[in-house]
Parts: structure tokens; sequence; C-alpha cells
């Protein structure tokens, strides 16, 4: 039988690994805002469905380079493109509304909220959830 210090003998070496494993266990921690980093490595490729006081609100697909679609689940998608401001919020400008829409993000039990920036006054909730499903596009409005 070999001989040697055990794991419970160990008890530097686990502390750090916990401490290791704490650090690496999620992208932000709840009530923090995220880095544009932070944001990108959670919502890239996957595409988030937000609500508003449980009511179905938008849903949005984060692609490779910072580049997005919205759509306000009418069938009607814009794209866009995300970059993060100064002020390190992050902001959105969409191919039909080229004035920034500027939000701040972060973590809460588990999910990502989303809190409008652009108007003290109208400062509003939003939460996200991503449900595995294909945000809907229609093609173009044709005919008379």
């Amino acid at each position: 039988m070999l001989s040697g210090p055990s794991i419970c003998d160990n008890r530097p070496m686990r502390a750090s690994f916990v401490i290791l494993l704490l650090a690496l266990a999620g992208p932000a921690v709840a009530g923090q805002p995220m880095s544009a980093g932070e944001f990108d490595a959670y919502t890239r490729g996957k595409t988030l469905f937000y609500g508003y006081q449980g009511t179905p609100y938008g849903a949005e697909r984060y692609l490779e380079g910072r580049q997005v679609i919205w759509s306000f689940l009418d069938g009607v998608c814009r794209k866009g493109y995300w970059y993060e401001a100064e002020d390190g919020l992050i902001c959105f400008i969409y191919e039909d509304r080229p004035d920034p829409q500027c939000w701040s993000f972060e973590l809460e039990a588990g999910r990502l909220i989303a809190r409008f920036e652009n108007d003290a006054q109208a400062t509003e909730l939003y939460e996200a959830e991503e449900l595995g499903e294909e945000m809907i596009c229609l093609g173009p409005r044709v005919g008379v």
C-alpha cells in the first residue's frame, strides 16, 4: 500500500482549489454590472427572450462580432450591433434606429437582468432567459 498525504492533509491546496472554482463559477457577481467581455461571453451564440413584468417583450439573437438581431416578437427583425460605451454601459445601434440604446446588464439568480439607462425617468427592468427556441423573422412585406 502506498503511503503519503491524504486529501484531508492537504488543506491549503484544497482551499486554493475552492477559491479558483469560485472565481471561475460565473462571468459576473450578482448585483454588479457586467463588463463588455462578460456580456459577450454570456450572450454570444444565444437567443434570449426578454420579458417585462411577466409579459413577453422581445427576443435578441447574439452573433459573432457583436452583431445582433432584435424582434419585438412580431416577426419583424432588426439587425444591429453593440459596443461598450465609455461609462461601461452596453449600447445597441439598429438599422432602423441610429441613436444608441444603452443598457446595464447583470446576472441575478442565474438570469440576465437588463436596465435601460438612456432615460432615468423611464428605467425599465427586463429579465432574460434562453429558451433554446428560434426567433421568428418574417420576410419583407410585399403586396398591396
